[in-house]
């Protein structure tokens, strides 16, 4: 199953973006993660339908609305993946 990395940055803490972000990839039917970084970015680590990997990709550039976010970098990701979605 494809999985990829993502790293978030801009205001996107303190915004709701990690629920946000988990509430979408549940609906894409997606499993992972995403975590706050040091550095003020969020990490998401998404695992499902290459469909619906590029759809959250698509979501992330955009994020919740109070959320300014500057860049998206996509990474294949090969490590273990959370069952479920969870917020860290």
């Amino acid at each position: 199953m494809p999985a990829a990395r993502f790293l978030v940055t801009g205001k996107v803490q303190g915004v709701f973006f990690r629920a946000s972000t988990r509430e979408r990839a549940l609906a894409l039917g997606l499993r992972g993660r995403a975590t706050n970084l040091a550095d003020g970015g969020v990490e998401v680590i998404a695992e499902g339908d290459a469909a619906a990997l590029d759809a959250l990709a698509a979501w992330l550039y955009h994020g919740p609305p109070a959320a300014r976010v500057e860049s998206v970098v996509r990474d294949a990701w090969t490590g273990p993946v959370n069952d479920g979605f969870v917020t860290g």
